[in-house]
Formats: C-alpha cells, structure tokens, sequence
C-alpha cells in the first residue's frame, strides 16, 4: 500500500512541477472527442512542443496548491486533459480553440497565464491573439509607415483630448 501513496506523492509533484514550469496551462473536458481526435489534438499540440496530459484530478488539484495556483480546481471536475505549455504562451489556447470550433465536443474549461487563473473566456481571448511572427509584422508595418501619418494620428488624438477636456 506504502507504495501507492509514494508513487502520488511522486505524480504530485511532478504535475506541479509542470504548473510551475508552464508559461501557460490550459484545462479541457475532452469527453465527447473520439480515440482519433484525441490523437489528432495532441499530435498537434506536441508539434508545437506543448504536453497534453490526463491526470486524476485528486493529484492535480494537489499540485495545484503546492504550485500555488489553486484557484484552477473548482475547474478541475469531471474528466480533464491539461494542456502544458513551457515556451509559447499562446500556443496550447490558439491550438485547443482552434480545435474547439472545428470538434465541438471539446470544450476549453479554465487556463492559467503566467500564473494567473484565467477564465474559458480569457483563454479563448489569448488564442486570438495574433502569434509572435503575425505581432512582429504588424508592429513592422506600422513602423514602415511614414512617420508623417503617425503625427498626424498622434496630433487628431491630442486635439480631440482637448476638446473632450480630458
């Protein structure tokens, strides 16, 4: 029996371990998704080097506290797959969301963001978010702007604080 318990503890800390390491953390009910998609989904979430793993949800809430992001186990019923992400913080959001709106069976529970517990709705938010590449080239594009139009936007908005009395 001994044994049982030590192999808990060990998974325990291991999850929350993951929680502490995870740039973010996504929480999924997966139950209506068939064997294939399961498959599908984590294929995809791997090869954007994000872990997608099924936990007791007993230890998970235990590693949550230890990690001290226990606001995330009210979310944590029923079966759950969680999504680990250790360098891409949109990635797991934008890959599940994705997913979610082609396989409706899955749906996104709960997230944490650099630590904080955030809502489906956050998470949902963080997966449209343009990716690191697709930011990169909106700030280049801005920045290959004239300069001239960017004083004039600067300008229109002072003037309209000043009538506004702001």
């Amino acid at each position: 029996m001994g044994n049982a318990i030590e192999t808990k503890k060990v998974q325990v800390q291991e999850i929350a371990e993951k929680f502490q390491a995870a740039s973010s953390v996504v929480v999924v009910d997966y139950r209506g998704l068939t064997v294939a998609q399961v498959t599908e989904l984590r294929k995809q979430l791997r090869e954007s080097g994000v872990e997608f793993k099924v936990y007791k949800n007993t230890l998970t809430r235990r590693a949550a506290e230890i990690a001290g992001v226990a606001g995330i186990n009210e979310f944590l019923t029923g079966p759950n797959a969680v999504a680990f992400s250790n360098e891409d913080v949109v990635a797991p959001a934008k890959i599940i969301n994705e997913f979610a709106k082609k396989n409706e069976a899955l749906e996104i529970k709960a997230g944490i963001i650099e630590g904080n517990v955030s809502s489906a709705d956050d998470v949902k938010a963080l997966a449209e978010l343009p990716s690191r590449e697709g930011l990169l080239s909106m700030l280049l594009s801005v920045l290959q702007a004239p300069v001239r139009n960017f004083a004039l936007a600067t300008k229109a908005v002072a003037e309209q604080k000043e009538e506004q009395g702001a």
